[in-house]
């Protein structure tokens, strides 16, 4: 990061202990491995409503809520500076990309080990607790001496690329700050051709786009990691291929091709989202579904047409392995705290290779979706510390499952058992179109 380095420094007001559980077979809680976690976001903890606020009354319809407590670009870029001076050399931080307004799109990297994991967070710009979640991974990983943080850096090589849309961030909305002239200019074949299909111009979850269009980058991706725009590829559908028009999505499809040349493949791949406030238990209505989670984005490619050249290497039962890893962490750490425990299966029904979980799990990376309770029109930064840290209870059993070994132990068909996410008891007009990934 010495390219880009910040002279403002900034200082953690204070530090917290969090056990996290290790992961085990659905329904056992396996004792932690005992670690001093310093977390980013416990600075600006506030008390939060109780575990057990019933789930009576919830409302998707967007509002103009506070967000201030989420780490914006300009914080991002102090606390990476910071992690990274602290570390004595652990992690690196270094630019990988532009966003299309100019703002740096920053990587982070840690470990040595021979698995190598991609997160991601805020593709969409208003979904902000992955972020902090990260910033929390990377700050303990730079300093902790524990034997799991030595055994993390000696089994896993973890690229983390924290507000990977940092324009739509800004923004404090779903898609980026470009026009379908801008991306014409950069792809000059595509002039004539019909916008893309997730081209923003009206409004969505209570944003106007029509004087700053925009683009849903999670749309965005092609699982040929050399695929170039076509014309005759346009406008497009949800169940199609996306195209790398966005310099976002751009920037992770070069950093997973890098990594896929390094290490021969990426062996897991993580995106942090957020999906609508108001879902619930499937069998308890009064509470909230805390966060889903999944490991299947597209159809089985050995029976889609056109897709059978990445059969050989899609694995669904290894992503499956992967998400049992994250909901038995959670599992565990709501013998401490209930809400943890409120986690459920994603739809499966979704077919989207144009989302980069799709095109990553069709080229052979574990895949794992989290998809945290409310963007932040429908709970601005209400949940904010208890959401951020469900999202790493999470990310640390799936880290230390891979660390281990022991996700290679876990049944497939655990995942299956994962209760699927209840109904909306909001509005189900915009708790839809904040579900779509």
């Amino acid at each position: 990061m010495a390219a880009f380095r910040r002279s403002t420094r900034a200082v953690l007001a204070g530090a917290s202990a969090l056990t996290l559980l290790a992961t085990a077979s659905p329904a056992v809680a396996v004792p932690a491995e005992a670690t001093d976690l310093p977390a980013y976001s416990t600075r600006l903890d506030r008390p939060q409503p109780s575990d057990h606020t019933f789930a009576t009354e919830c409302s998707d319809e967007p509002r103009d809520l506070p967000i201030n407590e989420f780490t914006d670009h300009r914080e991002l870029g102090i606390e990476l500076d910071r992690i990274e001076r602290n570390s004595d050399g652990r992690v690196e931080v270094e630019q990988v990309g532009m966003s299309n307004r100019g703002r740096e799109i920053w990587s982070a990297r840690v470990g040595t080990g021979p698995k190598a994991v991609l997160i991601t967070s805020e593709i969409h710009g208003n979904e902000k607790t992955g972020t902090d979640a990260i910033l929390d991974l990377l700050d303990w990983l730079s300093t902790s001496d524990s034997a799991k943080a030595k055994r993390w850096l000696d089994e896993l090589t973890i690229v983390a690329i924290p507000k990977m849309n940092p324009d739509g961030a800004e923004l404090d909305r779903r898609g980026n700050d470009m026009t379908w002239a801008e991306a014409t200019a950069r792809f000059p074949q595509l002039r004539g051709s019909e916008p893309a299909w997730n081209y923003y111009t009206g409004t969505l979850q209570g944003d106007d786009y029509s004087e700053r269009p925009g683009f849903d980058t999670n749309r965005d991706y092609h699982p040929d990691l050399n695929y170039v725009p076509r014309p005759e590829d346009f406008p497009g559908d949800s169940a199609s291929t996306g195209w790398y028009l966005t310099p976002e999505s751009r920037t992770v499809r070069d950093v997973y091709r890098g990594l896929t040349e390094e290490f021969g493949k990426v062996d897991t791949y993580v995106d942090l989202h957020h999906q609508g406030a108001c879902y619930v238990m499937p069998d308890d209505p009064d509470e909230f579904v805390t966060l889903s989670i999944s490991g299947k984005f597209v159809d089985d490619p050995a029976t889609t047409p056109g897709y059978e050249q990445y059969a050989a290497n899609y694995d669904l039962d290894y992503s499956k392995r992967l998400n049992v890893a994250v909901y038995n962490a959670l599992q565990g750490a709501a013998n401490n705290r209930p809400l943890f425990g409120n986690v459920t299966l994603y739809p499966q029904d979704t077919n989207l290779p144009g989302t980069g979980l799709g095109a990553f799990a069709l080229n052979g990376s574990g895949t794992v979706l989290f998809e945290v309770r409310g963007q932040t029109q429908t709970l601005g930064q209400q949940y904010r510390a208890v959401l951020t840290r469900a999202v790493y209870i999470g990310l640390d059993g799936m880290l230390s499952a891979l660390a281990s070994g022991r996700v290679d132990m876990l049944d497939p068909a655990d995942y299956d058992a994962i209760p699927p996410r209840g109904p909306s008891i909001g509005s189900d007009a915009v708790a839809e179109a904040g579900s779509r990934r």
